[in-house]
């Protein structure tokens, strides 16, 4: 039996094993079989004969086993396989088909395949694909019901595209299929899926970075011409997301399909896409996020012109449009069009005559004038651009007296538009493009020396804008840009400019000021020259040197300018530098005899050259960290003439710059001068100021010295304590001299170095046991504080009661930064809660408000034990905000608040408690509400404590209030800050205890407000509140805190929206008074939404008393009657 008599037996169930192995041998690349060849050899009714076997057999396994069931087979793999052959001889059989073949037995298959691949699951993606092969090839071909097949194999082709990890492939099969478009009904429901699948190509990136999907995207505009408004709509919407990459391709696609558009797909083209983008360009408002990307993708259009289809296109489709938009009475719209209109200029039709031409463009460039000329300042900006670009772009076609007319308009009177700094500004960056013309320097050069005043325009971004033009000047070497604005106008606005002036000015400057390709002398000469021309500007044009140079050429120039100092103060330079050869011979007898001059009559001069050698120096101090041995080069040199420069400059203001060169060197290179610095310290008056012994501090801890200043504060504190007994001290003998103890400058010396990063990580380095030492001693300082708390004289011996609660203060600081650095447990931690156990039991007795029968030693005891309280509450909260804090820490300081609070004058503390509350709260905030349930017990009844004291606080403002109410209003303004903060941590908790918090605020103000109510005897006193001032006087401060802040006001809303459905409102003076809450809300416009349901939760409680209020008494009718107005007033929002 042949090879073809074989296989055509095979193809039947009964003998489908040989049918199976048949196939395999085909796969196996080993074998030579190959069932191509073998369909090829048969005859034609024996291939019609096998599609006809293979048909019957494809049936039966369908009929038996659809492939929805295919698994539930006793061997599913079986079937696949079965299938696959039959799919496999089906698309060889295509090959092979000769003109004349019948194939209705192949299409019956080709028709029960197309049903398996619509049915077929993801996982059997090889079999999906082989039918799709089918189905592709037969469209290819041309055979019967092709769209069917075609149409199949395109959708699986275009949805494989949006899921397949490489693309590529799909896309270009995508685009190799695209002709069954062509046939596709457009407007029929059943081609819905694939219309949907090919609008989202539009927002695939895919299709963007591939040429095929390009072309395919380029392609879909010629399918229907109804589908292009179709395709442009989705565009538009997805135009917002796109980025600008994207927005760049889409551009081109768009005008490639409009380049190879004709007839009416042409027509729809312009009329439905380009021109309604023309309508966006103008209608948007500017600050839509579309709006830049439209003119992106016109922009892209205007770049064509030159070619005879893009001039007529514009001409045609700006006509009926633009012009009518140039002269809108919205200010955007024109705006927009004249964006529009100056990058589409000159707007002419190429099949005009010249004349026509001519004529057409001049009056453009007539309207181009008066639009700079408009009333509105975005439209002169936007005229002002646009103008520039079309100088740049037909300087040479222009006329000269139209391109000198534009100039002078924008230099000689936009340049000076005193009602619009933007106006002015947009002048100066659009002269920017002018210049980038070479043929524009001449004319540019007579007229920008007008503008030399906006250099001292009130606008900075004006004054920025006009130094960028000179700094433009510059680099094209279009004019000299001195004599645009002079040297002395530039250095008259370095000396007062901001950091974005500064640093434009010198970048103009620097050149002339340090020429880098000169001597050093040379740069010591001109700095001289700056420092006489404008001391000021030549500090400020050495601070931003360091930015245009190496710092090489900085240290050059110190080194010059120390030797024109050391010829100022007559050093011998031999005897200095001996070993140096920086000076030479010639220059020793030219700076003695230079010196005197200089010394004598210009020591501004010579502060100035200080000043500068500072300032550079701290320029490149990093650089010198990084460089030891220039560092130690340029140290030595300076600190063997430091000593003769102290001798020499004795005023305080040398002195302040002498030290800060000191503090750049080590204490080896000035000998003389830091052994000194810890004398000057302990000679210090008590009264000194932060200017006198900042920067000598700073040197002390520059130098490794942080150690002495501590043991100097140390000393001071302790010996500033009261002794008991023996008054004699043990001492170390250090320096031979006697200074009394200052209390007060240790302190000072102590908030200085703490207060600067630099100097608190100096004295935090020293260690643990120093620091100890200093916490030990100011813990002491307690007792002194008792003591004036507790004694009936002042006793002169007694340290003063400011400088104890200083040291008080600092050491709760001192606490945090020790528990911070050294503390792995909670040492320091447990300091703190010592404290808080002596501030209860010590201090809070005094608490208490003075009587008649009180001394006047009680009533000075008060004042004192509530600033010790709010003192220490102060640092806790410190403590609380760095988190520091652990639970027992939070639990034990929110109970020394509510002792605080019940004390007799605990109410004086509430400004401070009320942060307490705060970071503590804050503490337990989950970053995400549904954490809440899992916090654990512990933080439970801390927050607990939190709400309890929160509702003491309340309490404690109404009694004041009532009892002594101009007291109380102070109270509660300084209790605001602390309420507003603590409330919008309150809001992020939507269960136990916090949001009792609100309740709380709600049940104040309608007792409150309720209670007024009750007072009311006449019809006439019911009134409605307009706003917060309105409301009782606690209440009024409680409203004005809650809407301070959106979040806060929707919580609060919530709150009473939940009190009203709960019934906890019983009465309707108790509505009357939640409709007043209501009422002043809504006069602040807050919260629309929480509001209205608040409203209406009212409402629904409100009808109850409908009938009983007819029977009342009149005022009860009014306030009824006067709550329902409200009502309605507030739900017809």
């Amino acid at each position: 039996m042949s090879k073809r008599e074989a296989f055509l037996e095979a193809a039947c169930r009964e003998n489908v094993e040989d049918f199976f192995r048949f196939i395999q041998l085909h796969k196996d690349k080993a074998e030579p079989y190959d069932v191509e060849e073998v369909v090829q050899e048969m005859p034609r009714d024996q291939r019609g004969a096998l599609w006809g076997r293979l048909s019957l057999l494809l049936q039966d396994v369908l009929l038996e086993l659809p492939p929805g069931r295919w698994e539930e087979a006793a061997d599913p793999n079986h079937v696949v396989a079965l299938v696959d052959g039959v799919t496999l001889v089906a698309t060889v059989s295509l090959k092979v088909l000769q003109d004349g073949d019948t194939y209705s037995a192949l299409l019956e298959i080709a028709h029960r395949l197309h049903d398996v691949l619509v049915s077929l699951p993801a996982s059997e993606a090889p079999l999906q694909l082989h039918i799709r092969t089918l189905c592709e090839a037969w469209w290819k071909k041309g055979l019967q019901e092709k769209e069917k097949f075609g149409r199949t194999a395109f959708l699986f082709a275009l949805q494989t595209s949006f899921i397949s990890k490489k693309p590529a492939a799909e896309i270009q099969r995508v685009w190799s299929l695209r002709d069954v478009l062509l046939s596709l009904d457009y407007t029929s429901e059943d081609n819905s899926q694939i219309i949907d699948l090919l609008l989202q190509c539009f927002h695939r990136p895919v299709y963007f970075r591939n040429d095929d999907g390009k072309r395919f995207l380029v392609f879909l505009f010629s399918c229907d011409v109804n589908f292009i408004p179709v395709i442009h709509g989705t565009i538009k919407n997805h135009l917002e997301f796109y980025s600008k990459s994207m927005t760049t391709q889409i551009t081109e696609i768009y005008f490639r399909a409009w380049k190879k558009a004709s007839g009416e797909f042409l027509e729809k083209m312009e009329s439905s896409c380009i021109q309604d983008l023309m309508q966006n360009a103008i209608l948007l408002h500017r600050a839509s996020p579309v709006h830049t990307k439209v003119r992106q993708i016109l922009s892209y259009f205007k770049t064509r012109k030159g070619c005879h289809k893009v001039d007529k296109m514009l001409y045609n489709l700006y006509r009926p449009i633009l012009w009518k938009a140039l002269t809108a009475p919205n200010f955007e719209v024109r705006a927009n069009a004249t964006l529009l209109f100056t990058e589409a200029f000159p707007v002419h039709h190429p099949d005009h005559s010249n004349k026509n031409i001519d004529e057409n463009i001049q009056k453009q460039l007539d309207t181009a004038m008066s639009l700079l000329n408009d009333p509105h300042p975005t439209v002169r900006s936007n005229a002002t651009l646009g103008v520039c670009k079309i100088l740049v772009k037909c300087w040479e076609l222009l006329p000269p007296t139209v391109v000198t007319d534009f100039l002078k308009k924008l230099v000689m009177e936009l340049a000076q538009d005193s009602s619009s700094p933007d106006v002015r500004c947009s002048v100066f960056k659009c002269l920017n493009i002018v210049l980038d013309n070479p043929l524009s320097h001449p004319l540019l050069e007579k007229l920008l020396p007008t503008l030399k005043y906006s250099l001292h325009d009130n606008s900075e971004k004006v004054r920025t804008a006009f130094l960028d033009v000179l700094i433009k000047v510059k680099a094209v070497r279009a004019a000299k840009f001195w004599d645009v604005c002079s040297m002395d106008h530039l250095l008259a606005r370095l000396a007062v400019a901001s950091h974005s002036v500064s640093k434009r000015i010198v970048a103009l400057l620097f050149k002339s000021f340090f020429p880098v390709d000169e001597s050093d002398s040379e740069w010591c000469l001109r700095c001289i020259t700056l420092i006489q021309m404008n001391p000021m500007a030549a500090r400020k044009f050495y601070q931003y040197a360091h930015k245009h140079t190496a710092p090489t050429n900085i240290i050059k120039l110190m080194l010059a300018i120390r030797r024109t100092l050391n010829s100022c103060v007559q050093i011998d330079c031999v005897q200095i530098d001996c070993d140096q050869t920086d000076i030479d011979d010639g220059n020793k007898e030219n700076s003695m005899q230079a010196g005197p001059v200089i010394l004598e009559k210009d020591m501004a001069v010579v502060f100035s050259l200080l000043e500068v050698v500072v300032i550079l120096w701290r320029s490149v101090e990093k650089p010198l960290k990084q460089n030891e041995e220039a560092q130690k080069y340029i140290a030595a040199k300076f600190g063997s003439v430091l000593p003769k420069y102290f001798q020499a400059f004795e005023d305080e203001r040398f002195t302040v710059l002498l030290i800060q060169l000191a503090l750049f060197m080590p204490p080896t290179a000035v000998p003389t001068f830091s052994c000194g610095v810890l004398s000057k310290l302990r000679r210090m008056d008590s009264a000194a100021a932060p200017a006198q012994y900042g920067q000598l501090l700073e040197c002390m801890c520059s130098w490794g010295k942080a150690a002495h200043v501590l043991e100097l504060i140390t000393d001071w504190l302790t010996e500033s304590l009261p002794k008991q007994g023996d008054t004699t001290v043990n001492r170390k003998v250090r320096v031979l001299e006697t200074v009394e103890s200052k209390p007060d400058l240790a302190l000072a010396y102590l908030e200085y170095l703490f207060s600067r990063t630099s100097t608190q990580e100096k004295v935090l380095a020293l260690g643990q046991t120093p620091l100890k030492q200093l916490h030990t001693v100011l813990g002491n300082w307690k007792s002194v504080l008792y003591t004036h708390l507790s004694s009936t004289t002042e006793d002169p011996k007694c340290p003063s009661v400011e400088t104890a609660l200083k040291a008080f203060v600092f050491y709760g600081r001192l606490s945090a930064h020790l528990q911070h650095n050294f503390s792995e447990g909670r040492d320091y931690l447990l300091s703190l809660l010592h404290v808080a156990e002596w501030v209860a039991d010590k201090v809070l007795p005094f608490l208490t408000k003075p009587t008649n029968d009180d001394s006047e030693d009680s009533e000075q005891s008060q004042p004192l034990a509530a600033q010790i309280t709010e003192s220490f509450l102060t640092v806790c909260r410190d403590v609380l905000l760095v988190g520091l804090g652990d639970e027992e820490f939070k639990g034990q300081i929110v109970h020394l608040c509510s002792l605080i609070l019940l004390s007799e004058a605990g109410y004086l503390c509430i400004p401070a408690v009320l942060p307490i509350l705060k970071e503590v709260a804050s503490g337990y905030v989950p970053e995400d509400i549904q954490d809440q349930e899992n916090q654990e017990d512990a933080a439970t009844v801390v927050l607990g404590m939190v709400a309890n004291v929160f509702q003491k606080i309340i309490e404690l403002l109404a009694r004041c209030l009532r009892k002594e109410p101009e007291e109380g209003k102070r109270l509660c303004q300084s209790a605001v800050p602390g309420l507003t903060d603590f409330l919008q941590v309150a809001q992020t908790w939507d269960r136990a205890p916090l949001s009792g918090v609100f309740s709380t605020v709600f049940a104040v103000i309608v007792v409150e407000k309720r209670h007024l109510l009750q007072k009311i005897t006449h019809p006439e006193e019911v009134i409605t509140p307009q706003s917060v001032e309105d409301m009782p006087p606690l209440s009024s401060v409680l409203l004005s805190v809650l809407l301070k802040s959106p979040s806060i006001t929707r919580s609060f809303l919530a709150e009473v929206s939940s009190s009203v459905n709960s019934e906890a409102i019983s009465s309707l003076n108790e509505l009357a008074a939640v409709l007043h809450i209501l009422a002043v809300i809504k006069h602040e416009g807050r919260a629309k939404a929480g509001l209205k349901h608040a409203a209406v939760s009212v409402q629904q409680q409100l009808h109850k008393y409908a009938v009983t209020s007819v029977d009342s008494r009149d005022v009860q009718r009014d306030i009824y009657e006067s709550s329902v107005t409200t009502l309605n007033e507030i739900l017809h929002l």
